[in-house]
């Protein structure tokens, strides 16, 4: 299952999300002890009884309650003290309720990482659960932290490489940056990249032109690395103020519709006016700035068309790194979780690389975990 690209503030991923939070905590506060049983058996307890700690000796829905109250990292801890606990923070339940509480506040999620939706959507009776699926092994997947400990983890020669390559002179990256958040937020994005030197500072405006477009701006990233992005607008400055204004929706002149039938269902697809197709044969990836406030309305099946419409094989290669920055306007407005902003954008059917990346565009907050990645798969590609 994909969220319905229309449906708000992650559609049915986020019922299926609460109701699993539910269904496990109603289990444990009512003494479960025979579901409990039914998905994790109870591990063994020592041969000695006088062995067992009173905490062993509690009947399994109470450990497991008490164990959902630990960080992952905290049970992890706990099961490296003895075979009875390694066995016991294993459960698949607890791991599954772990993954359902956390993923709504994980700042990132990529191609690799996100959790397939038939984790959330299996029934919760099932007493083949634990056998189709290791949560744990799952969580440690999705959670970011993991995937930066697996990053950072990487072998010295990939290290060597990249100063290797960074001797030799090459052409700075570009990439191409469009979508509704670039728009529709109180904040500016653009603006505040424009004029935070301490976060991100601005090269230069380079002087090669793309007819209709102009040259994008060249940032550089940690002092070093340096990039440009091509900023990619639906209108112009004086139709998206006045649409602001007005609190209207503009028409967006980077697109025109083609319909399309595909069953007996009409789809929407969308191609790119000349101007927008030389970029996207020049660009080595694509940065989609979406809006993800909670109290706005969204056509993410629209979205998801006018994406595809730029990334598009024909126009470049199909392999080219897709960044998604989920962006809200400042701190403190609640946002769609990225986890859940992937599959209304239905990201997991795509070809290339991509991630989505919270972003807060008053402060910039996440911009440069998810630039920094963008340009790590931009000079992977490259090297191939």
């Amino acid at each position: 299952m994909a969220a319905e690209g229309g449906e708000e503030r992650g559609g049915g991923l986020e019922a299926v999300v609460r109701r699993g939070l539910l269904v496990l905590r109603e289990r444990w506060m009512r003494g479960g002890r025979e579901a409990a049983f039914a998905v994790s058996p109870h591990p063994e307890l020592p041969g000695d009884a006088e062995e067992a700690s009173p905490l062993q000796r509690l009947p399994i829905d109470v450990q497991l309650n008490i164990m959902s109250f630990l960080s992952p990292r905290d049970l992890c801890r706990l099961g490296s003290t003895s075979s009875y606990w390694r066995a016991a923070v294993q459960d698949s339940l607890l791991w599954r309720y772990f993954l359902l509480r956390d993923l709504p506040l994980w700042t990132s999620v990529d191609w690799k990482s996100l959790p397939e939706a038939e984790v959330f959507n299996k029934a919760f009776s099932e007493a083949s659960d634990k056998a189709l699926y290791d949560y744990m092994a799952v969580y440690k997947k999705s959670c970011p932290q993991g995937r930066r400990s697996l990053r950072s983890s990487r072998s010295r020669y990939g290290a060597v490489t990249s100063f290797l390559q960074s001797l030799v002179t090459q052409a700075e990256p570009r990439f191409a940056m469009f979508g509704p958040g670039l728009e529709e937020l109180d904040d500016s994005l653009v603006q505040k990249m424009m004029t935070c030197p301490e976060i991100l500072l601005v090269a230069g405006l380079p002087h090669r032109q793309i007819d209709g477009i102009g040259s994008g701006v060249s940032f550089q990233f940690n002092n070093s690395q340096k990039f440009n992005i091509l900023t990619l607008y639906s209108a112009t400055s004086v139709e998206r103020r006045r649409a602001r204004t007005e609190q209207a929706v503009t028409a967006n002149k980077m697109f025109y519709q083609e319909n399309s039938t595909e069953g007996s269902q009409q789809a929407i697809h969308y191609s790119v006016i000349d101007q927008v197709k030389k970029v996207c044969k020049v660009v080595d990836g694509f940065i989609y700035v979406a809006n993800a406030e909670a109290h706005k309305k969204h056509d993410r099946q629209e979205e998801r068309a006018r994406i595809l419409a730029m990334i598009d094989p024909a126009l470049g290669p199909p392999n080219r790194p897709l960044l998604v920055l989920s962006c809200v306007s400042h701190i403190g407005v609640e946002r769609i979780p990225c986890v859940y902003m992937a599959h209304q954008l239905q990201l997991n059917l795509l070809r290339q690389p991509w991630m989505v990346q919270d972003t807060v565009a008053a402060t910039l907050d996440g911009l440069l975990n998810g630039i920094d990645w963008l340009l790590e798969e931009a000079n992977c590609k490259n090297a191939q």
